[in-house]
């Protein structure tokens, strides 16, 4: 592994500001989209960054997004480190197998380059860490050269509280299961007993306890986060409000910012020197966003559209997508599809003709889209989601309605989330049926539609106040920022 190539490094210039943080995402859309958009507000609240990204990453960001012409506003105080992630640049880094292996590697060889390289380059030591909360190790390293490390974890609040309990869940005996009852309802997870059930776990609680090395991982280095300086969190007060209470028994030292996604456009748009179109097309993509479908939306009539993605991971067989595909050309509605290339296993059978002709006459598929954009758009009435968490947000931010079709890990949380807390929609979780993809459709754009754009407007307005001057998000991130400074001045 070449460890702090010069060549491979993209600085900007030095600079003699005293706040250096190295910010260290796990080398996934959703983990780079989020902390890229974090580090671009303490650069513009005068803090250097150093941001700790992989080789594939980085130039994925270089081909698709705008990253580096925003950055480029504050010459000296960003700069990107890169690394290997030890997989082939063609690997198409998706599914349960490659998460995997990052997981492992994070272990070994990402493990050994930080250790190397967490105080080179331009910008010298930095007086804080902030590290996505999946790798202890730099726990370790902070401690050891008394350096403060906060986490940064990029799923929910609620997600997040679930797998702090998961001692509790294998203690009280809730996991594994035991029979195949899954809507029994879960009891020890504290303050989410009325609403979850087995099947709202994160998926890993499916799997036997005493082989499976993710599940082992993930609740290890979820209970390290005691270890940290702090925790911060992309979301806000008002959308996870018992889960919050809970999480600060144990970490009394959280930052809610989110959702972040909509808090930088506002931070961005106060800065008198930004211009208007930077602010309003950024993009952290490791897609190629096709926007011709803007274009198509810009035709059709206002809440007609049905946007379906499910996320830069999920796989979807052959099967599960005809059973989609079906429901939705089914359903009359109009849909924009996003369908990665690499995203379809089990063949390339044919396309049925009443499928291609219902495409033809209501539906747009593409490969990658701007998403943001694409949730803001008056033709879009609804969100057929995989419930990661930032396409969650995004969408409760748009006061969007949705669909839920969770994959794996924290959606199984959010999707549960989204029907029975928030009431913001449907969850599909374990089925993948044609009439059932139909028939929540239906009850989404036309059946409940009233009901559900209520309460999705009631939530867009919390959110939009919550990132506003004054606002629970807008406050801790300006808590965020001083406790950085504060820092800098203790080193001195």
């Amino acid at each position: 592994m070449d460890k702090g190539n010069p060549q491979e490094e993209e600085a900007f210039s030095s600079s003699s500001s005293q706040s250096h943080v190295l910010i260290f995402p796990f080398p996934l859309q959703g983990h780079v989209n989020s902390m890229l958009k974090l580090a671009e507000l303490l650069c513009f609240a005068g803090i250097n960054v150093t941001f700790l990204v992989s080789e594939n990453v980085h130039s994925r960001l270089l081909l698709h997004s705008d990253v580096h012409r925003r950055l480029s506003l504050h010459p000296g105080a960003f700069q990107f480190k890169i690394y290997s992630d030890g997989l082939p640049q063609e690997d198409p880094r998706s599914g349960h197998e490659f998460l995997a292996h990052l997981l492992i590697c994070l272990k070994t060889t990402i493990k050994d380059f930080f250790l190397d390289n967490y105080a080179l380059g331009p910008l010298g030591l930095p007086t804080c860490i902030i590290s996505d909360g999946v790798m202890n190790f730099v726990l370790d390293v902070g401690e050891e050269k008394g350096i403060p490390v906060i986490y940064f974890r990029t799923i929910g609040a609620s997600s997040f509280w679930c797998y702090f309990c998961l001692p509790q869940l294998i203690d009280s005996g809730e996991i594994p299961f035991q029979g195949t009852d899954m809507d029994l309802p879960i009891q020890n997870v504290t303050g989410m007993e009325g609403f979850l059930r087995r099947r709202d776990l994160p998926s890993i609680c499916r799997s036997d306890l005493n082989n499976n090395p993710t599940l082992q991982g993930i609740m290890k280095e979820t209970l390290q986060t005691r270890r940290a300086w702090g925790l911060i969190l992309n979301t806000f007060e008002d959308l996870e409000g018992p889960a919050l209470l809970q999480i600060r028994t144990q970490i009394p030292n959280v930052y809610t910012i989110g959702p972040l996604h909509a808090h930088s456009k506002i931070r961005l748009a106060e800065t008198i020197e930004m211009k208007k179109d930077v602010v309003s097309s950024t993009s952290n993509s490791l897609w190629k966003e096709d926007r011709s479908c803007i274009s198509w939306l810009d035709s059709k009539p206002n809440n007609s559209v049905i946007y379906v993605s499910f996320g830069s991971l999920s796989i979807l067989t052959r099967e599960q997508l005809v059973e989609f595909w079906h429901g939705l050309v089914s359903s009359g509605k109009c849909f924009l599809w996003v369908i990665r290339p690499e995203s379809i296993v089990d063949g390339d059978g044919g396309v049925p003709i009443e499928l291609e002709e219902g495409t033809k006459e209501r539906g747009y598929i593409v490969g990658w889209a701007p998403q943001e954009e694409v949730l803001g758009h008056p033709a879009v009435g609804g969100f057929l989601t995989h419930s990661g968490w930032n396409s969650t947000l995004e969408s409760i931010d748009h006061g969007l309605p949705m669909i839920c079709w969770p994959y794996f890990l924290d959606q199984q949380v959010n999707s549960r989330l989204v029907e029975s807390l928030w009431e913001l929609g449907l969850d599909m979780k374990d089925i993948c049926d044609r009439l059932v993809v139909k028939r929540m459709i239906d009850e989404l754009m036309d059946g409940r539609r009233d009901e559900f754009k209520m309460r999705a407007k009631h939530f867009a307005k919390l959110s939009h106040k919550a990132i506003t001057s004054g606002g629970s998000s807008y406050s801790n991130l300006d808590r965020l920022i001083e406790d950085i400074r504060s820092m800098a001045h203790k080193r001195i």
